[in-house]
């Protein structure tokens, strides 16, 4: 029977097990976007994950969505993440960078004071957060059909980029309410051009996104990430399973390295009625190829859906965050450190690097 300790082939990727470190947004590289020393030793500690997904990475200047978030756009970005890829798999680890544009989940302040960019001019839900506190998100600006492949090139240059400083593959971010599940959402794209309307329309962008990423470096090393029953920044759609079919049967014909779904969680039930409640089980329906799951499992629920055969990774997030030796003590039942949210994000290593070994506790 699987489990979470036994190896694993991704696409030609030895994995030693099968727990990933899911990506975690943690705001210590530079304002420039620059990774960072601190941020290197974070992933090294994390190195005995069977793989590590990174933060998002920001794929151009415009791809500004979080303060103190890296990029992968540029020459500095990309020489401080190759010490980063070196360090990791000096210590035994395998580590794929996850790239990202925010789309409308940005702000004026962080972007010059150009309007953030849309699928339609519709603020997305909640407040961002500013050095100088919480405020409203604005209305984006819509994007012109014409601006939509220099999108798709980013995303490409991305890949380009990842690979050339290391990196053993990359994640394209559609989920979480940014830019890719903005166009593939109806209640954040009201475009009538090619990339509105239909189910077919809206994903279009995304396909081409994968289909230019699959191009500069080639399908193994290319994995998705999807929230198809997620909220995040007021994503809604009533028609989210026809949606999804398509466009997982979509992917699971370009042959991706794998495909990475978030299950509800509770704040997505609360939100409202949730029409795809077992998005493994829904995935694995369409995709024959490997999944990765993540959101909220503890050990028997993650070894429960590895057995059933909906998942063949699964992907931890808080607990890696407060957890450098996570593997050790979901191996041993040794109990977890406490995290601390209100280092979540910051600029030092306090709740960062941190966190005691299990040596270190007694344990």
């Amino acid at each position: 029977m699987r489990n979470l300790f036994e190896p694993f082939d991704l696409k030609g990727l030895a994995l030693p097990n099968r727990i990933v470190m899911a990506p975690m947004t943690r705001t210590r590289a530079t304002e420039e976007g620059v990774p960072t020393d601190l941020m290197r030793d974070y992933y090294v500690q994390r190195a005995e994950a069977g793989l590590i997904i990174t933060e998002c990475s920001r794929i151009s200047e415009a791809a500004h969505g979080i303060l103190r978030a890296p990029g992968i756009y540029n020459d500095a970005q990309v020489a401080a993440w190759r010490r980063i890829t070196d360090a990791v798999h000096a210590a035994g680890g395998r580590i794929v960078n996850q790239i990202w544009h925010p789309g409308r989940v940005s702000h004026p302040a962080i972007l010059g004071g150009k309007a953030p960019v849309a699928p339609s001019p519709l603020a997305a839900a909640g407040d961002f957060f500013l050095p100088s506190g919480r405020v409203p998100f604005t209305t984006p600006r819509e994007l012109q059909t014409e601006e939509l492949p220099g999108i798709v090139e980013d995303f490409a240059q991305a890949a380009r980029n990842a690979r050339s400083a290391g990196f053993d593959g990359v994640e394209i971010h559609a989920a979480n309410g940014y830019l890719l599940q903005q166009f593939l959402e109806e209640g954040s794209n009201r475009r009538s051009d090619a990339y509105g309307g239909s189910i077919e329309k809206r994903a279009r962008l995304t396909l081409e996104v994968v289909e230019a990423v699959i191009a500069a470096w080639d399908e193994a090393h290319v994995g998705v990430r999807l929230s198809p029953a997620g909220v995040h920044y007021g994503m809604a759609g009533r028609d989210r399973p026809a949606t999804y079919d398509y466009l997982i049967r979509a992917l699971a014909e370009r042959r991706l390295g794998y495909l990475h779904v978030v299950r509800p969680n509770k704040a997505s039930f609360d939100a409202g009625p949730v029409q795809i409640d077992d998005v493994s089980a829904f995935a694995r329906a369409r995709f024959a190829g490997p999944i990765i799951v993540n959101g909220g499992f503890a050990r028997a629920a993650a070894e429960a859906v590895l057995a059933k055969g909906d998942a063949d990774l699964v992907a931890f997030g808080v607990p890696f965050l407060a957890n450098p030796d996570l593997v050790r003590r979901l191996a041993s039942g040794a109990p977890y450190n406490r995290p601390d949210p209100a280092t979540f994000y910051g600029v030092g290593a306090e709740g960062y690097t941190d966190y005691p070994l299990l040596e270190e506790v007694g344990v």
